[in-house]
């Protein structure tokens, strides 16, 4: 039996003791190290964060496959969706594959780990979107006649208008924005896997987003940035939480609950589809690797609004 230096978490063969704070950040670090971006490292570490949290809790066994599998019942009895389960039992069987190439467990563990299944995920899950009327006024919740108002305005123009992740409006540049064939752009903007765009922004984002700079007195680098709590701009860019709040509030405040970021790039893209944008250019915006998964996306083999049970030719009388 391996035995874990007094620094290092012990995960071999046996049990995971209760480690000290350090200890934990530094097995992680090996999971986290690896992921080439923001949006990974972060739903990774609040994945493996959750798994430490429940070891700590419900386990004095060890961190084996018997004990994943455990941890996935207990996913399943909290009833989350398939893609989260799955995310977390991938970040688990990453730390289980770092751990071992580093000396921490045995590589015939870490390969029993790595074998446990995911949950069955059957179908597409919908998501949620917005209708043209409520995106008009998701956009007109903000007060443009605050420094603020205008600030979120603009965050949420680009982000329906756009259709851009949470993580590129938070490093969109004022160099970003460019003039090309006669129309406002977002040039070279760098994406999910690295791959990089030109999106093109449509004339009343530029308006707001331009209000707010006016207001800011930004002129060059970062768009969108943080402001401290007497209203002032602070130079640092806007985090992913602060971008998910502003989303969040402003769908509360239009009788949308739980309306979160990517919420409103899937209305960017139901919106333009709806409008018979070509499926290639929603692909193209959204920065997608391939036509399909803009098409798992869109849902758009499932149309909503011309259904098979409307052409059922049934006529049911309705109690009133």
């Amino acid at each position: 039996m391996y035995v874990a230096a007094t620094n290092r978490v012990d995960i071999m063969n046996g049990a995971i003791l209760t480690p000290r704070a350090a200890a934990l950040e530094r097995i992680k670090a090996l999971v986290l190290d690896t992921l080439p971006s923001p949006e990974s490292k972060r739903a990774y570490g609040q994945a493996l964060d959750d798994f430490f949290r429940w070891c700590g809790a419900e386990v004095a066994g060890g961190f084996t496959k018997a004990t994943v599998n455990a941890y996935r019942a207990d996913l399943e009895a909290r009833r989350l969706s398939s893609s989260t389960i799955n995310q977390r039992l991938s970040a688990i069987r990453k730390l289980a594959m770092e751990a071992a190439d580093n000396g921490f467990m045995l590589p015939e563990q870490a390969s029993a780990i790595s074998r446990v299944k995911g949950a069955k995920q059957s179908g597409i899950r919908t998501g949620q979107w917005l209708t043209r009327e409520q995106a008009e006024r998701l956009i007109s919740v903000p007060n443009p006649a605050t420094l603020k108002g205008a600030r979120d305005r603009a965050l949420l123009a680009a982000l329906i208008g756009c259709g851009l992740r949470r993580r590129e409006a938070t490093t969109l540049s004022v160099e970003h924005i460019q003039l090309r064939d006669a129309r406002w752009t977002i040039v070279d903007l760098i994406g999910k896997g690295g791959r990089v765009r030109t999106v093109p922004m449509p004339s009343w984002t530029k308006h707001a987003i331009d209000a707010w700079m006016a207001g800011s007195g930004i002129d060059g680098g970062l768009v969108f940035r943080s402001m401290d709590k007497a209203g002032r701009v602070i130079g640092r860019s806007m985090t992913a939480r602060s971008v998910f709040e502003i989303v969040h509030c402003a769908g509360a405040t239009i009788g949308v609950p739980n309306l979160a970021p990517h919420d409103l790039r899937r209305t960017f893209a139901k919106l333009a589809h709806k409008g018979k944008a070509a499926l290639e250019q929603i692909q193209l915006s959204l920065g997608h690797a391939s036509v399909t998964t803009t098409e798992r996306y869109l849902g758009v083999r499932q149309d909503l609004s011309d259904a098979p049970c409307d052409h059922l030719g049934l006529t049911i009388e309705v109690p009133r």
